[in-house]
């Protein structure tokens, strides 16, 4: 059982699925192992409670029943008037409805590296299942996992809110909604004005200025006048929780508002992090797990000590893709120092975080050459599965994208020489 390059290529919409990107093509899915697929799948439930706990405990912050810096790292540079809103008692039950952690697939399991709200691929990953599935493999999640999954969303129809920033995504946004029917669309971010339908919103919260209603619809939402996914709570879109997971200030706190068994998947699949903090520490401390008393050492760090993955947390243009990622041990010493010290200024205002780098295992797929014959290529996998949230605040697993690319690349994500395939159970 194998498709040819071009059942694949003849299969694809017209312009494509992806702004002008390319990928390379396989002639079967990635198989996983009947334990990988149902430790993925079983994430639904524990990845929306932990989302849930992370609001939870922003609202307290704001509050002040829990320590009060914690909502003020997550408000830094964010305009008042988003803060205002994500802390109005209107949003409290208000949360991402598509969930979509990057897992890498390790010798020792999975490394959750990113949980995206507002992620790409939806309509890529529909494709790629429908049209791997209609050749006769079962995949994950079914042919139309996905598509169901995102009607759930709007089941009476809706629109599609895709900014300019965000008009690679355009083109498979247009082809989900398309195969929905239509009663859903895709419409301009900048020109839409609010009309009663149900939406989703397509564009990052940083770029809020580039949309002119933004303010009316984030106030509509606060009110829940206007039904709109995911929602205007900015702190939910930060990388900083997968670090504040590991925070020793907040190690009780977190005991307290997951179950601990929820809490110990996390701590299973969440790299050890840091938030970037330029505050000097007392002569007694060592930051944790590195043993270094301050950024400076750390700056000094080998290449062998380098296996560390610096972030820009969120609300920024390079916050989103692999453009805000440094691997530390694959760039020169001095380069590594400069950037660690520019995330440490920038502190205050843009949140940075380290993480532990965990490195994808070697795997061997085939992969389809120019001319349509068959190679075999060793790479590194990620595995972005969805998780679609429907009005009963069910959580469920719609379909996995995985993207394949060579085994010399240290960052894993889309680009003209990775392959993306649907995954099946091996």
């Amino acid at each position: 059982m194998r498709l040819s390059l071009a059942e694949l290529r003849d299969g694809l919409p017209k312009g494509g699925l992806f702004g002008g990107g390319t990928w390379r093509g396989s002639p079967e899915p990635l198989g996983l192992s009947r334990e990988e697929a149902g430790c993925m799948i079983g994430l639904a439930h524990p990845l929306a409670k932990f989302q849930q706990a992370c609001d939870n405990l922003y609202r307290r912050s704001a509050a002040g029943s829990v320590p009060g810096w914690l909502a003020g790292l997550l408000d830094a540079g964010k305009p008042d008037w988003m803060v205002r809103l994500q802390r109005a008692p209107t949003t409290a039950a208000q949360f991402p409805r598509v969930i979509r952690p990057d897992l890498m697939l390790t010798e020792s399991g999975f490394a959750l590296t990113e949980l995206d709200s507002v992620p790409g691929g939806i309509g890529v990953t529909a494709w790629l299942a429908r049209t791997y599935a209609n050749a006769g493999f079962n995949v994950l999640g079914g042919a139309d996992g996905i598509l169901d999954g995102f009607r759930s969303l709007m089941p009476d129809g809706g629109s599609v809110l895709v900014s300019e920033e965000s008009s690679d995504y355009r083109p498979e946004m247009e082809w989900l909604t398309a195969e929905l029917g239509p009663a859903w669309n895709v419409q301009a971010a900048e020109t839409y004005e609010p009309d009663g339908r149900a939406l989703y919103r397509f564009f990052e919260l940083f770029d809020w200025q580039s949309v002119p209603f933004v303010r009316k619809l984030a106030t509509g939402a606060a009110a829940a006048e206007i039904r709109i996914s995911p929602p205007f709570k900015p702190h939910l879109e930060d990388k900083l929780w997968l670090a504040l997971l590991w925070s020793p200030a907040l190690r009780n706190i977190w005991r307290q508002s997951l179950r601990g068994n929820h809490l110990k998947r996390l701590h299973d699949l969440v790299p050890f992090g840091w938030v970037l903090d330029p505050t000097p520490l007392p002569p007694h401390a060592v930051l944790p797990r590195i043993q270094a008393h301050s950024w400076e050492e750390v700056a000094r760090f080998s290449q062998k000590e380098r296996h560390l993955a610096l972030k820009i947390s969120g609300f920024h243009e390079t916050a989103w893709g692999s453009r805000g990622v440094f691997i530390g041990h694959d760039m020169p010493g001095p380069e590594w120092a400069a950037l660690l010290h520019s995330a440490l200024e920038q502190s205050s205002t843009q949140p940075w975080i380290l993480q532990e780098f965990r490195e994808a295992r070697v795997i061997t797929h085939p992969v389809f050459r120019a001319d349509g014959s068959v190679e075999m290529m060793r790479g590194r996998v990620r595995l972005c599965p969805y998780f679609f949230t429907d009005d009963a605040a069910i959580t469920t697993f719609g379909g996995c994208l995985a993207t394949i690319v060579p085994a010399d690349k240290k960052k894993i994500h889309g680009m003209s020489d990775g392959v993306l395939v649907p995954c099946v159970i091996a």
